[in-house]
């Protein structure tokens, strides 16, 4: 079954559940899902591969740590709590990312193969690093590696 249609069959179990905030993030993701396959071209009924799902998933769980983050600023934490709980639950579909010593190896074979040593040119190595591990690892935890290495 594909990722598509296992979304669609959540949303189902979470009403017969009677899990609101299971059945709102469901919701959420199909109807994002469904402009997503309108926005390529598509019909409305339309399934995404797993891939595409994946994307649509990783930024609605990233709109949710920026929503988080300024919540938090607002002295907000009723509305943060509610994102995290929105979050936790977003990342129940994305497949485990990297470890941060994962991500340092990865980056400092790369750094030996391009010999980028520079902090010029950390962007170079960062660009070659998300290509190699898309879907792996998080931006956020790649770019301080490419930091970190780069610094020393």
């Amino acid at each position: 079954m594909s990722l598509h249609q296992d979304i669609k069959n959540q949303i189902k179990e979470a009403m017969k559940a009677k899990d609101e905030l299971r059945l709102s993030v469901v919701r959420g993701i199909s109807a994002t899902l469904t402009n997503e396959a309108v926005a390529k071209g598509g019909k409305p009924t339309d399934e995404l591969g797993d891939e595409d799902v994946l994307t649509v998933i990783r930024r609605l769980s990233k709109q949710r740590k920026d929503s988080i983050e300024q919540f938090r600023a607002g002295n907000r934490e009723d509305l943060a709590s509610k994102e995290e709980a929105e979050l936790k639950l977003l990342e129940a579909y994305l497949p485990q990312m990297m470890a941060y010593d994962d991500i340092k190896k990865v980056a400092l074979a790369k750094k030996e193969e391009t010999g980028i040593v520079d902090r010029a040119k950390a962007g170079q190595l960062m660009s070659i690093l998300m290509k190699e591990l898309k879907g792996q690892a998080d931006g956020a935890d790649v770019k301080k590696v490419v930091e970190e290495i780069l610094a020393d």
